[in-house]
């Protein structure tokens, strides 16, 4: 009989993680159809997944239609030229309804109605993605955790909860198991933007949110941070700086050019240099594609270009509390 017997070693998991897709159609099914595209266990959407703006399509009387788009107004004049500013929109992550004149003007007239038809747009939206998630997810094993960011209303993300789903899951301010080793939490708020943004809170109060969720993690050494907000000053933060006072505000230049600076959070650096989880998953911040290493935890922010409709994402693997590697991708 051997003296030695060889320890079976673990299956790593592979993760792919993007973030910041601000309702483009095009770039979300890129998300859904990654995870088979990459061979992955688990695809991670970390947060500003709602659209931005909404754009009357309007009829005339004359049989056409026209819209203003990027302070440019479109003149449709056959179903295909209406088609095509369809799929503009859907890349740029915009809503639209197509409308009367007099629907228009009425609509124009009420800021509580033009609001209303965009949160319900933004949530029939989400309710096709979660369609769309597990349709294309079924009978594959790979599971999808999305969570909403600072841009994204409460009541839009609302959508995304729901019974029963099997592939698809909202993890936002809740700790779930990616694997049978490893655990991940989600906030998605940030701190205070220049454009005040629905979902901002003070460094504080991330703070003692953040704390609240770690009291729920098992193993450190085998916990990722999903937090929306990147770590300050870590490159994944560093953009622009801004004069607030202006509106809209405008960019910061000494010698000609831009000022930059780190824009993340604190509270969230903090927690990573005090817990030491395995990975850290952040978004927020489009320009800052990187990946640094905080103490022995590696943090990832695979950047956006939602508006291309490219999908900037990175590939993850890890096994028993260890990154094995990463891959940033870009499609």
């Amino acid at each position: 009989m051997p003296f030695f017997s060889k320890k079976p070693s673990k299956k790593a998991t592979r993760l792919f993680f993007a973030t910041d897709l601000h309702g483009s159609e095009r770039t979300f099914r890129k998300f859904i159809n990654a995870g088979k595209f990459y061979g992955v266990d688990i695809i991670v959407m970390g947060g500003d997944i709602q659209g931005k703006l909404l754009i009357p399509i309007i009829k005339e009387s004359n049989g056409r239609c026209r819209a203003t788009l990027q302070g440019r107004v479109e003149q449709l004049a056959t179903e295909e030229e209406l088609n095509t500013l369809k799929g503009r929109l859907d890349i740029l992550g915009f809503y639209y309804k197509i409308m009367e004149e007099d629907e228009f003007r009425t609509l124009s007239s009420d800021p509580k109605s033009v609001d209303k038809l965009f949160h319900d747009l933004a949530r029939q939206r989400l309710v096709s993605w979660v369609d769309l998630a597990e349709e294309r997810l079924n009978g594959t094993g790979i599971k999808c955790y999305v969570t909403g960011g600072n841009d994204d209303e409460w009541d839009v993300l609302s959508a995304l909860k729901r019974e029963g789903t099997k592939s698809f899951f909202a993890c936002e301010n809740e700790m779930v198991h990616v694997d049978e080793d490893h655990t991940m939490i989600s906030v998605g708020l940030s701190t205070p933007t220049p454009w005040k943004t629905p979902r901002e809170v003070s460094e504080e109060e991330l703070g003692r949110m953040i704390e609240e969720m770690v009291a729920k993690v098992p193993d450190m050494n085998k916990a990722i941070f999903n937090f929306h907000d990147p770590p300050k000053d870590s490159t994944l933060d560093t953009c622009p700086m801004l004069d607030w006072t202006k509106d809209p505000p405008e960019q910061i230049q000494q010698g000609g050019q831009p000022v930059m600076y780190g824009a993340g959070s604190t509270a969230v650096r903090a927690a990573i240099e005090k817990y030491k989880p395995m990975l850290g998953l952040h978004g927020h911040i489009h320009e800052s594609q990187s990946v640094a290493k905080i103490g022995r935890t590696i943090c990832i922010n695979p950047g956006s270009e939602y508006a291309e409709g490219i999908l900037r994402g990175c590939l993850v693997t890890f096994v028993d509390g260890e990154v094995q590697g990463y891959q940033m991708t870009s499609g």
